[in-house]
């Protein structure tokens, strides 16, 4: 088993990792191993950069690898899960793990880490508590770098500043919860640090964090609880409180305001484009009858696939959600609606996500996108009265970032971060839109407490 530490692909040999008793009085004094102006130039988070590209490798001993069975695990290791395993009685693994992790920050923390000697003394768990070793409300150990995913064609809530894949620009983050993360970043002691990356495919985006290129995934992903399990069924992340409302509407062209005003007025002549296994999706073949509460698809729908064409037959078979689809309806471009007063859907956005859609709508290739209200005003107010938004619904949703479940501590801090930078969800989109600055303000408002 391998721990992600240091930059340097040092290896630190610990050769005695067993509890013994310290004779030795306790003082602040650095001791004589050590090289006093070596410590000089250390400072927080300045091999942040190099953290994201290096490794340092620790073998654990036996017993130690059987208790944390996986990497993100040892990454992740809280203080509460240490103090399930004492109350499992297992006081010296958890000394073993203290010894291993006081050792592997020490290395992380010194700006001349090269230098200390292979051979270290283990740290007594009665000199170092875990849970006294982290400042309150930190999140981290510090040193930690988390790897954040986005989706990049949600303008304005997440986005990239180029939305080509090849380009430079692609992993600079934009928008809302690009602002909100920064301010949690700006928070201190926190110990929040993140590296953002770009993620261009939408379905199933959420899962991402359960994966161990990302430790939270965010995009303005609506919470729902089907999205925080695996094909099997298994629960594998967690979602954040909701620190974004949304709720859906449909995006038409201005003359067409007067005609679709409600989704009632959406017949079989009517093409209602959309982006595939959204809750843009899910809402509208809802509130169209184009499925059931279920997501099943009504008898007689005509679904253009892929792998051909296939015609639903009422049954659980052809299934749609914000979460899941059947295979049979994967890789779905046109739906044709059984009755008369159903709309077709046009699936778009593979390539380039909801620009896909705004250019078919421009074009006259669709009548409207189903999406929400927070993109299609922002839409709006671009195209100098081009557009309108129409068909409000009346349920409103919450978006919110996914962490893995083994990450559920971390998850629960940075909530408690979310709730104060949003000030309890007093704090929202229209807040930031009238103050683009108002979380760092917030943030400021945490330092100076």
């Amino acid at each position: 088993m391998e721990f992600e530490g240091h930059p340097k692909k040092q290896q630190v040999i610990l050769l005695n990792t067993t509890k013994m008793t310290d004779t030795t009085a306790s003082n602040d004094e650095l001791r004589p191993e050590y090289d006093e102006t070596s410590l000089k130039n250390g400072g927080r988070g300045k091999y942040a950069e190099q953290y994201a590209a290096g490794t340092n490798t620790v073998r654990l001993a036996p017993d130690v690898a059987a208790a944390l069975p996986k990497e993100k695990t040892v990454r992740s290791l809280s203080p509460s899960a240490v103090d399930r395993s004492i109350a499992e009685g297992n006081v010296k693994k958890i000394t073993t793990l203290v010894s291993i992790l006081a050792i592997v920050v020490l290395v992380a923390g010194l700006s001349a880490c090269e230098q200390l000697q292979q051979i270290v003394q283990p740290v007594m768990l009665s000199h170092v508590p875990f849970r006294e070793s982290r400042q309150v409300g930190t999140c981290t150990d510090g040193d930690r770098v988390l790897n954040v995913g986005f989706y990049a064609y949600f303008s304005p809530v997440s986005y990239s500043a180029d939305e080509d894949p090849n380009s430079n620009a692609f992993n600079t983050h934009l928008g809302y919860e690009a602002d909100l993360l920064t301010a949690l970043e700006a928070m201190q002691g926190t110990g929040l640090a993140f590296v953002r990356h770009a993620i261009a495919v939408w379905p199933d985006i959420w899962l991402k964090s359960a994966e161990p290129e990302y430790d939270i995934v965010g995009g303005g992903i609506t919470i729902i609880d089907s999205r925080t399990r695996d094909v099997t069924g298994n629960k594998v992340v967690n979602f954040t409180s909701g620190h974004i409302k949304f709720r859906q509407s449909l995006l038409v062209r201005a003359e067409d305001a007067e005609g679709i005003t409600t989704h009632a007025n959406l017949t079989s002549l009517v093409r209602v484009g959309v982006l595939a296994a959204t809750t843009g999706e899910a809402r509208l073949l809802e509130l169209t009858g184009l499925v059931d509460a279920n997501g099943v698809l009504a008898e007689g729908t005509r679904v253009e696939t892929s792998a051909g064409t296939v015609v639903a037959d009422g049954t659980a078979a052809y299934t749609i959600t914000a979460a899941n689809v059947t295979p049979n309806l994967a890789g779905r471009s046109h739906l044709h609606p059984p009755s008369e007063n159903m709309p077709q859907v046009i699936y778009l956005g593979d390539k380039f996500g909801e620009s896909e859609l705004l250019n078919a709508l421009a074009a006259g290739s669709i009548d409207a996108i189903a999406r929400g209200e927070v993109g299609n005003h922002t839409v709006v107010q671009a195209s100098g009265g081009a557009f309108a938004v129409t068909a409000l619904d009346e349920k409103f949703e919450l978006g919110g970032f996914t962490l893995a479940v083994e990450d559920e501590t971390l998850a629960a801090c940075i909530d408690e971060k979310l709730n104060y930078l949003t000030d309890n969800r007093n704090i929202g989109y229209a807040e930031w839109v009238a103050d683009p600055l108002v979380f760092m303000r917030r943030a400021q408002m945490w330092n100076n407490r």
